[in-house]
């Protein structure tokens, strides 16, 4: 029986220690130490958070990947680079920069700090680092009583009581200090010199930017987010041969060989692999008829820009599907879903193997039909 009577105190002192923030709480640190798609999931909670009270500062704590959406998301002020050694394996340990980190955070004199997270992470290490920089609020879901480590603790109830797609999950966290939203799309606002830059390069391999075109990314950070490759290569090939459209593939330099592989031998397909800044990928997935995406990054951009999308999702983690954009989200059911793997761990892929390029073309397809109207919600650009 003592099981449940810990459980019940922690979610009664969990409930207890939310409150909301008030006009005193200006300067917010916000942290996201994860992804670019995981910064983005978040920017509704951000723009809550800003608008809750005149005034507030809002200043972006995010890995390198992460760091790299600031510019585009208008609720953020400022920018700080970390790559924390409790988010990614691959990241320096550094104690001596982990030190100056902290007196960075604390020369800034935050009111309050935010710690987003993915329920699989432990926010603690972040608040241990908030405490000790003398951020006086500290807001976060934690599963285990963090004691004086948060200021504001919101119980942790997921996997276990269901889980949220991500921008429900850090939408709820920030109403728990008066932060709510009417409005809860994600955000990127897209500038007119990455537009210009985009033409620039568009010209430069003969394709017309207010011509209809398709978008495809094949790549992926996580193997078992990728659809085969040589099914891309077919799905381009048709789309092609049945539209005679530009097909533009786009990917970071390391996935070059991707996408020369998506392109194969389609004389409608064109390589933008490296070509691309962040702001011309955006400007190019806004202007497209569809994006074809392994769920990675790029989808939350069409998320973000009201871009019609269809989503390779392998069968990973429920929490990141498309969000308030026309979309069709394509896998194979398999009853090892929701593994939270970055190989699968059976070692078949059967969740995205399973796809059929008919279904990825007929989706496409459909998407295309449907976008002869306005997209969802208004395309946002930077002045």
């Amino acid at each position: 029986m003592l099981a449940p009577v810990v459980e019940a105190h922690a979610r009664k002192s969990a409930a207890s220690q939310a409150r909301e923030w008030g006009a005193d709480v200006k300067r917010i640190l916000c942290i996201r130490l994860d992804n670019l798609g995981d910064v983005l999931m978040t920017t509704p909670a951000l723009h809550a958070l800003r608008a809750a009270q005149p005034g507030r500062h809002l200043t972006l704590l995010a890995s390198r990947a992460g760091k790299a959406t600031a510019p585009f998301i208008d609720a953020i002020d400022d920018v700080i680079e970390y790559d924390a050694p409790w988010v990614r394996q691959d990241a320096p340990i550094d104690a001596l920069a982990d030190l100056a980190m902290r007196a960075r955070l604390a020369s800034a004199h935050f009111d309050a700090a935010v710690i987003f997270s993915v329920y699989s992470q432990n926010p603690l290490p972040a608040a241990m680092l908030c405490h000790l920089a003398g951020i006086p609020l500290r807001l976060a879901h934690c599963r285990e009583n963090p004691y004086g480590l948060l200021t504001d603790w919101v119980q942790e109830t997921e996997p276990q009581h269901g889980t949220r797609h991500e921008v429900e999950r850090q939408l709820a966290l920030v109403a728990r200090v008066g932060a709510k939203a009417d409005d809860t799309r994600m955000r990127f606002s897209v500038r007119p010199a990455d537009i210009d830059s985009l033409t620039q390069k568009l010209i430069a391999r003969d394709v017309d930017m207010d011509a209809p075109f398709i978008v495809v990314h094949p790549g992926a950070s996580a193997e078992s987010r990728r659809y085969p490759v040589e099914r891309f290569a077919e799905t381009i090939e048709r789309l092609g041969a049945q539209l005679e459209w530009p097909i533009l593939v786009t990917g970071s330099r390391s996935e070059s060989h991707l996408c020369r592989a998506a392109c194969g031998t389609s004389p409608y397909a064109h390589d933008l692999s490296g070509a691309l800044e962040l702001g011309e990928l955006a400007a190019l997935i806004q202007r497209a008829r569809v994006l074809i995406s392994n769920n990675s990054g790029p989808v939350h951009l069409a998320s973000a820009l009201g871009a019609p999308v269809v989503d390779l999702y392998a069968l990973t983690n429920p929490q990141h599907m498309p969000w308030q954009t026309s979309h069709r989200v394509l896998y194979h059911d398999v009853s090892c879903r929701w593994c939270y793997r970055s190989v699968c761990p059976e070692g078949h892929h059967a969740c995205l193997v399973g796809v059929e390029v008919d279904e990825v073309v007929s989706a496409a397809l459909e998407l295309i039909e449907e976008e002869h109207a306005s997209p969802v919600h208004p395309i946002t650009q930077a002045s």
